[in-house]
């Protein structure tokens, strides 16, 4: 039995889980796996930055990057051939800014990094093209500021993607989200809103129209699953339930006929702190 540490910041508790053969998956689901330009280029791979890239298309120069963490998105916005700003308030060698500056140079990626938090962008008035935050606003200490300031610096026509935010039912969820998520026990930090209060923060802040993408509807918010690997488990479960698995695979084998289950389970889908990822645009002057 492991006797986990006392740990005082996310860059000791990515350590310690490194440390742990039976936690891998927690260090490389959310890509803190080293080295970083492997993590790096697997993020660029994913269904997840894929469907990202989709929604960027026909978009050109500068791109903000809040909450950067380690870099993963900044890696692929510089390799997408945009002009990336890296804001990470972490200076960490392993999760935050000195590990990007040590991404950018070894992709020689020119790749400006600002230790800053997002409700306080040192930015001028629409200064990018677009803002990209990754998990990002559930993290927020003011949410309605940090949205504003996204805003503030978009160009007219801009957009903003904030992607896999956590979301909560009622405010009684948060509670149990919290005691059931892998990670809030070693350091906390993690923390959900309900879904009306992601979108008022952004309409608050002058986006319009804002997309809002479900979770299981976006390949945004499955990561690390992709369709093939979550129809792979759904089937999985059936089967231990009722011992037909070729038939399930079989019944489900159609990406249609399988999304079309998706859209039915969403409907019924209450799980404290499920992902949500918003598209919010700026409107041209």
């Amino acid at each position: 039995m492991c006797v986990e540490p006392k740990i005082s910041t996310w860059e000791d508790a990515v350590i310690w889980l490194r440390s742990q053969p039976d936690q891998r998956h927690l260090v490389v689901d959310p890509l803190y796996d080293d080295p970083l330009i492997v993590a790096a280029e697997r993020y660029l791979g994913s269904g997840e930055w894929q469907a990202v890239s989709h929604l960027l298309q026909g978009r050109t120069g500068r791109a903000l990057d809040v909450g950067a963490g380690r870099g993963i998105a900044s890696y692929a916005l510089a390799r997408e051939g945009f002009t990336v700003t890296a804001l990470e308030p972490d200076p960490s060698a392993i999760v935050g800014a000195a590990a990007i500056r040590a991404l950018s140079a070894e992709a020689e990626l020119p790749i400006e990094v600002v230790e800053e938090f997002s409700e306080r962008l040192p930015f001028p008035d629409n200064a990018f093209e677009v803002v990209f935050a990754r998990a990002v606003l559930h993290h927020t200490r003011d949410l309605d500021l940090a949205c504003r300031e996204m805003h503030r610096v978009l160009r007219p026509n801009g957009v903003l993607i904030a992607a896999r935010e956590h979301v909560i039912s009622k405010e009684s969820d948060l509670v149990k989200f919290l005691a059931h998520h892998p990670l809030h026990h070693l350091y906390g930090g993690e923390h959900a809103f309900l879904l009306d209060r992601y979108t008022g923060a952004l309409n608050g802040a002058g986006f319009a129209p804002i997309e809002v993408l479900s979770p299981l509807k976006s390949p945004i918010n499955l990561f690390p699953y992709t369709i093939d690997s979550l129809r792979d488990a759904v089937v999985g479960k059936l089967s231990r339930k009722v011992p037909a698995g070729p038939l399930w695979r079989v019944a489900l084998g159609s990406d249609r006929i399988f999304k079309s289950l998706l859209s039915v389970i969403e409907r019924f889908d209450n799980r404290p702190g499920r992902l949500y990822s918003f598209v919010g645009h700026k409107a041209q002057l």
